[in-house]
């Protein structure tokens, strides 16, 4: 019998009666809003699988999720259409209580069109709460691979626990997507995506330490075409595929899905200023169009609303946000600078006014025995200076320090019970307790950080038992670094939050294990890191490079010039 990772990543099992089968239209909507019985669709046969890119599901409420598939039949094709025919096609979706599809729950009919890149998105309600379902699509006579989701439990229930997984930067070119393929081997019950999904760089004009392993395909990412090319060639991974149809994934984007460090209307290079939101409009449409997101978050031209709140019964809420699209600009550059003046200026903000006043209502409101911070650049202040002055990065929120103390003390005076901020983007494990004053170490912690590693972002890495970080030297609060590559695999229950920082030995070849490198625990109302185990990668699984302290050396000048 195929086990189940086997039906989610081949979708063999099809079921002689699927192709048979009407499917009654239901309340549906494609990617452009078009309704589901939009009758000018065509439903002719293509001779190849258009398949390619995988299948998703997104943000679960208690009543249903989103489902997501995009067809294409050479997902890099330089138009990033993907190799389709100029024309709708008809998508036929189910889902069904079991993974052989022998009780269908619902199911009814879309439109992929090529204006979205025939992109479909179909937001199913009137399910279960707390409940796995499976999902496939069918087209053109083809059957896509099943996926696996589940809704949200019921608002005012308290479930047993949240098997929670996050990640982000996943550099395609600095080696293999394995640790999606790890992740999508636990189940966890949602993923949660922080940030850098793709890159947008052209082929080696970024080079992890050792180089490259495999190239992108096309020009650096900057029109609409060029963006769905490149989110074509990082769906067509099969590791990354499979992480996707494993669970509901919640997602927000950093820079990369944009333009490396950009602020608002501002560029990385301000030469580029006057196209700017044009390639911005383009990427959000491309994102959008990639991604399993509701109706809700359809960009209208240069803005997407990505900043949401979702609920795990009475369990965990999800804060998701949004810290590229309404913030200032960085002060004193992009990268680390010393005692900045605009890094405490109390009128900037990372989040803007209306995402930070939607943030602080919602922490007051919040009857959770966890909030999640679900965010991409570090959060806990970070001192690159061992010395009197203070050296830290203006892309993090350290650059916009009012703006983190306001957020910071708004929980500790709404009590909220649990803070935690889970972060990305530093391309290395991190967790750290957060304080109102850190440059006073005697003060109470007030709430927890968890940072998840890259993907593959910066290379192979290097294992901190080897090297320990020099900056936790002086940064009391920072309690755990580790550079190796990986995610983060967390279960949540009303008593704790247990963390494992999950780690691959190496990404320049395929097929390497993982192992737990660290698990902390946050006790309820208690917010200090626990740390329970600890465990240097095995030697056996270690990819010979350079020594470690090179590495180690590389990662903190990759971290400042290039995050």
């Amino acid at each position: 019998m195929p086990t189940r990772r086997d039906l989610i990543r081949t979708g063999a099992v099809v079921g002689a009666a699927a192709g048979a089968t009407a499917m009654s239209p239901v309340t549906a909507a494609s990617a452009s809003g078009a309704p589901a019985s939009d009758t000018r669709a065509h439903a002719t046969r293509l001779r190849r699988n258009p398949f390619t890119l995988g299948v998703a599901s997104g943000d679960p409420w208690p009543d249903g999720f989103v489902l997501w598939t995009r067809l294409a039949l050479e997902p890099t094709a330089p138009d990033g259409l993907g190799g389709m025919p100029s024309r709708r096609v008809e998508v036929t979706w189910q889902v069904s209580t079991d993974e052989r599809f022998r009780h269908v729950v619902a199911h009814g009919r879309a439109v992929a069109r090529p204006e979205s890149a025939h992109s479909v998105h179909v937001e199913v309600s009137r399910l279960r709460p707390g409940r796995v379902y499976w999902y496939r699509f069918r087209a053109a006579g083809h059957v896509s691979a099943v996926g696996r989701t589940r809704t949200a439990p019921a608002g005012g229930s308290l479930p047993r626990d949240l098997r929670l997984a996050f990640a982000s930067c996943a550099q395609y070119e600095h080696g293999y997507f394995t640790a999606y393929g790890h992740l999508a081997a636990e189940e966890p019950d949602v993923v949660l995506h922080l940030g850098d999904y793709q890159y947008e760089y052209k082929a080696n004009d970024y080079v992890a330490p050792g180089g490259n392993v495999r190239n992108h395909e096309g020009p650096e990412t900057v029109d609409l075409a060029s963006y769905r090319q490149r989110h074509g060639q990082y769906k067509a991974d099969e590791d990354l595929q499979a992480a996707h149809a494993i669970a509901p994934w919640l997602v927000t984007f950093d820079d990369h899905e944009v333009d490396n460090n950009w602020a608002d209307d501002v560029p990385e290079n301000v030469d580029e200023t006057p196209g700017f939101m044009a390639r911005r409009a383009a990427a959000f449409q491309a994102y959008y169009e990639n991604m399993p997101l509701r109706r809700s978050s359809l960009p209208r031209a240069s803005h997407i609303q990505v900043y949401r709140r979702l609920h795990w019964g009475r369990l965990t809420t999800f804060h998701v946000l949004d810290t590229r699209q309404f913030r200032d600009d960085q002060g004193c550059g992009d990268g680390y600078q010393t005692d900045c003046p605009a890094a405490v200026d109390p009128k900037r903000s990372i989040t803007g006014g209306r995402q930070e006043k939607w943030l602080l209502e919602g922490l007051r409101r919040s009857d959770a025995r966890w909030d999640l911070l679900a965010q991409q650049v570090f959060f806990a202040q970070r001192d690159s200076d061992k010395g009197p002055l203070k050296t830290v990065s203006m892309d993090a929120w350290d650059g916009y320090q009012a703006s983190r103390d306001r957020i910071t003390r708004g929980w500790v005076e709404a009590k909220v019970r649990n803070p935690v901020v889970l972060t990305g983007d530093v391309h290395a494990h991190w967790a750290s307790e957060l304080k109102l004053d850190y440059d006073d170490p005697t003060t109470r912690s007030v709430g927890t950080e968890l940072v998840c590693s890259s993907i593959t972002s910066g290379g192979n890495g290097s294992d901190s038992a080897a090297t320990a970080h020099p900056w936790l030297q002086w940064n009391p609060h920072l309690k755990f670094q580790n550079n190796l590559r990986g995610y983060v695999s967390a279960r949540i229950t009303p008593e704790e939050l247990t963390a494992d920082f999950r780690c691959v030995p190496q990404v320049r070849t395929r097929g390497a294990d993982v192992f737990t490198r660290a698990r902390f625990v946050v006790e309820d109302r208690v917010p200090e890191l626990n740390l329970v185990q600890e465990q240097a990668a095995p030697r056996t699984l270690r990819a010979p490079s350079r020594s470690d302290a090179d590495v180690t050396r590389d990662t903190i000048r990759w971290e400042t010039e290039r995050p």
